[in-house]
């Protein structure tokens, strides 16, 4: 059975991917999660429990950092 996390595990597991799939500063990756969280793209995270796996997690990375100098990153979503 997967395990999820919490929402605040999730967030933060993205921030890391990001540091570490992107080669970016903490500073940089908490600046582009907090971005995506601002513009509500992670709020149906905080609902759906099953949307908080390291699968999910890694896509959600590739996402935030391909629209991170987006003015509206919501038009960009798959």
């Amino acid at each position: 059975m997967e395990k999820f996390m919490t929402y605040e595990e999730y967030l933060d597991e993205v921030t890391t991917l990001l540091t570490e799939m992107y080669n970016l500063n903490d500073e940089a990756a908490i600046k582009y999660v907090m971005r995506a969280q601002a513009a509500e793209y992670f709020s149906p995270h905080d609902d759906h429990e099953e949307m908080r796996t390291l699968d999910r997690a890694m896509k959600d990375a590739k996402i935030v950092y391909e629209t991170r100098n987006k003015s509206r990153p919501e038009i960009y979503r798959k």
